[in-house]
This record gives C-alpha cells, sequence and structure tokens, in this order.
C-alpha cells in the first residue's frame, strides 16, 4: 500500500467471454462459501511476520526474499536463555510487496502487467522461479506471501469501483491461479489498480479449496461491517513511515474500529506495517527513523491494540537486530498483542496541553496529527477484568513525565488493589491500591504494563 497510482479502465474486447468466466467461477466459489463471512480458519489472533515494503520498497529480488526466509528461523539469539528464531516467536510469513511483476503493454487491451488472458506477468530476471522460493519457504517451516493488485504500473484490468466487476474478471482469476500454482500461502491487495473487488477475490481463493489469508490494503477506504469481511485483516491508514508522527498518526486510525467491535479474531484492524529497525527506507526524507524511545512505543502500541505484527527490517543486519531484538523478541508483549478477551485494545485516557504536529506521509504530502502530552491505551486479558495489559504514553517531546494510571479509569478493570507488572523489564514492580506512578517516562517513550488483581497475581 505504498502509494496511488491512477487508472481508467480499458475497454474489454472479450467482454462477453470474461462474464461468462465470472459466472463459472462464482458458482465454483460459491461451493466453498460465501465470501461476506470469510471463514479461511486463518488470523484467529493477529497475524505475524515480515514484508518487503518499508525498508526495501521496490528492490526487491528472489535472493534477498530468501535470505529474509533464512533469518527468520535463525536461532543467532536467545529468549530467556534458549536459542530462539524469529518465527519461533511467531513471526512465520515472509511476505513480497511490489515489484515482481514485469511493466509493459500486453493484449489488445494494453494490461500492465496481465497477458490478455489475465495471467500476471512475472519478472522472471529478478524472481527467477515464484515455486522454489515458496518451496524454501515451506522447508524451513515458513509461510510465504504474495502481493496483488499492484501500485507499480497499477494495471486497468478490473472495475475501480468496489464490489462490481463490469470487466477483467479473467485477471482475478488469472492471479489467483497463479497463487495457488506458485505456492503462496497469503496475499496482500492494495488499492491501487482496478482489481478492488475484495469480495470476488475471496470468492476465487476460497475455491482453490486452500486456506490462503487475505489482507486488504484499501488504505481505510473498505472496511467491514458487522457481518462483511471478506479478509482476514485490513488496513485503517494510509502509508506508515519511520517518524514518530506518522507512528502516532496511523495509530489513531485504529480506535473507531475497535470501539465498534470491528477489530476481532479473522477480521483485524491494522494501521500497517512496523517501521522498527527500518531507518532510511524508501519513504526518503519521510523515513528519519525512530529512536529506541519510539521504537518501544511503536511496537508497545501496535501489540496493545492487537493490530498485526509485520517487520519490515533487515533481518540478517546484527547491528539493527541487536537494537530492536528485546522488543520485537520480548514475549509478554507478544502474549498482550495475540490475547483475545473481548476487545481489541483501545485509548482510554489522554492529559496535557493538545499540539497539532506536521509531518510528511508517504507521497511527501505534509500531513498532521492532534497529540496530547499523554495517552493512555488498555486491552482486557482476561474476560472477567482481572487482568489488563496498559500502554502509557509520554508524548511530549522533550520532557521525561511520571505517568500515573488510576485503575478505577481502567475500563473493566475488576481490581482496587492491584498487582502491576512491567512488561519491557518482565518483572513486578508490587502490589499497589487505587493507582501506580511510573516515574520518569522519558519524551516518546511509553511504560507497558500488565495490572491483575492482586488475589491472581
Amino acid at each position: 500500500c505504498h502509494h496511488r497510482l491512477s487508472s481508467s479502465v480499458a475497454p474489454v474486447a472479450t467482454h462477453n467471454r470474461l462474464l461468462a468466466m465470472k459466472t463459472a467461477t462464482v458458482v465454483l466459489a460459491l461451493a466453498f462459501g460465501v465470501a461476506s463471512g470469510l471463514d479461511n480458519g486463518l488470523g484467529r489472533t493477529p497475524p505475524m511476520g515480515w514484508r518487503s515494503w518499508n525498508l526495501y520498497g521496490a528492490d526487491v529480488n528472489q535472493t534477498l526474499i530468501e535470505g529474509i526466509m533464512e533469518g527468520m528461523v535463525s536461532k543467532a539469539r536467545l529468549v530467556d536463555g534458549v536459542p530462539t528464531s524469529l518465527c519461533d516467536l511467531g513471526y512465520c510469513d515472509v511476505g513480497l510487496d511490489d515489484n515482481w511483476q514485469e511493466c509493459g503493454s500486453y493484449g489488445p487491451d494494453e494490461w500492465t502487467y496481465h497477458n490478455e488472458l489475465g495471467a500476471p506477468v512475472v519478472n522472471h530476471e529478478v524472481f527467477p522461479d515464484f515455486i522454489a522460493m515458496t518451496n524454501k519457504a515451506h522447508e524451513l517451516g515458513l509461510t510465504s506471501g504474495w502481493y496483488g493488485n499492484n501500485c507499480i504500473c497499477s494495471d486497468s484490468c478490473g472495475d475501480r469501483d468496489d464490489n462490481k466487476e463490469e470487466s477483467g474478471v479473467a485477471c482475478y482469476q488469472g492471479d489467483v491461479n497463479a497463487l495457488y500454482q506458485f505456492g503462496f500461502d497469503a496475499v496482500k491487495l492494495d488499492g491501487c489498480g482496478a482489481q478492488r473487488d475484495l469480495d470476488l477475490w475471496a470468492d476465487l481463493i476460497n475455491a482453490t479449496g486452500k486456506a490462503i489469508m487475505i489482507e486488504n490494503c484499501h488504505w481505510g477506504e473498505t472496511v467491514p461491517t458487522e457481518d462483511w469481511c471478506p479478509w482476514n485483516f485490513y488496513r485503517t491508514s494510509g502509508d506508515v513511515r519511520a517518524s514518530y508522527e506518522s507512528i502516532l498518526s496511523n495509530l489513531a486510525t485504529v480506535t473507531e474500529f475497535a470501539e465498534a467491535g470491528l477489530s476481532k479474531p479473522g477480521c483485524w484492524a491494522y494501521p500497517d506495517m512496523l517501521e522498527v529497525g527500518c531507518q532510511h527506507g524508501p519513504g526518503g526524507a519521510s523515513d528519519p527513523g525512530l529512536t529506541m524511545e519510539e521504537t518501544r512505543t511503536h511496537f508497545g502500541a501496535w501489540s496493545i491494540v492487537s493490530s498485526p505484527l509485520t517487520l519490515s527490517h533487515d533481518v540478517n543486519n546484527d547491528t539493527v537486530m541487536d537494537q530492536i531484538w528485546d522488543y520485537i523478541a520480548n514475549p509478554e508483549a507478544i502474549a498482550v498483542n495475540q490475547a483475545w478477551a473481548g476487545h481489541s485494545g483501545s485509548p482510554f485516557s489522554t492529559s496535557g496541553a493538545i499540539q497539532v504536529r506536521s509531518f510528511k506521509d508517504a507521497d511527501g504530502k505534509a500531513q498532521t496529527v492532534k497529540t496530547a502530552d499523554s495517552q493512555y491505551l488498555y486491552k482486557p486479558m482476561k474476560e472477567d477484568g482481572s487482568q489488563i495489559a496498559v500502554l502509557l504514553m509520554n508524548q511530549m517531546d522533550s520532557d521525561s513525565q511520571d505517568l500515573t494510571v488510576n485503575f478505577s479509569d481502567v475500563p473493566g478493570l475488576s481490581c482496587t488493589t492491584c498487582a502491576v507488572r512491567c512488561i519491557w523489564g518482565r518483572k513486578d514492580l508490587g502490589t499497589y491500591t487505587d493507582s501506580f506512578t511510573f516515574e520518569s517516562v522519558n519524551a516518546h517513550d511509553a511504560a507497558f504494563l500488565m495490572i491483575s488483581s492482586a488475589e491472581q497475581a
């Protein structure tokens, strides 16, 4: 979901043939279930993995992706004294983003990366053998993700109106055939091209008989309802960049969906990939990079709102991995992210002065986000309210703050005398009555706490 390119819908010479194909494929799809209530058994917890765009952008090739796969299963680092890989922690999908395609002009309708039969055209100079690449993932115990409705040389094959498919059904079918035949296990469906019908995508993918994870990357323009979610997770925002302001802006976009109960197992709200370790990515000046304080806040915030956790840094760079390992490999933070007790996590308190922050988005356009001096988020860990995670964010630019959480303010918390544990430090901080103060939280940093009934601690 890296940028938006306009495209017009080209006339389709084989319109009648394609409508017949649409009828046949959708009838087949219905035998496997209706997409409106997608139930492929996937995404019951927020998906975890890696995808290429936030660091590498369009600079991708098969050697790079296969090297990332190897890095995901490397046990070069420890968790609790045990050699542990990223996949051991749950990050087991390696996804390719844009620029696998051979851009050109194909057939009478001049499609840009589909041939006249609707099959996607792969750039074999950079990706010589997708089947070998996905086989490698599977041999390593990983899954492999693909990317469709591409932004680079976005195609006019399809219909740009969501939930309608007047033309270009051949390209949907061609992409799904390739997705299946190449052996991919997941797909990110961007919003740039004309293939924006997510119901049709889901029907055709389901008709393969293989459970394939579906990411809706329509930048918050196609969102679920209470009974409609033909994907496993969905973008709520434009592209995130490696800047504190962009992190706060994207984080805010999930709140309305959490509060409406629309971020839940099998249908997770997603404020984009992680920028952890991704300094100097494809955003140029929009990617200044995050400090370690901002890194903690970013990972903690994505964890507590049940966002899918999609890494994008160089997992084979020892310097970067050493800097961020304690955060991305923190089993207690991951446990918060993966838990489900009826609410996906959201803000419950802000305080202090309001300021309007300026930043540049992924397209280099000026954007603003309003923030308070502090913001608190929560996520229940147990349905009876006896255990709730909280994130106390110091959003001031230069001053440290003592951040106090009143237990009575935390939605659903059932204790007044509560045990408090530091998730970042992985240590118990003691038992407190009515409130707890975390002293001297640095600017742009966040305290990540587990608050539990003292009787159950």
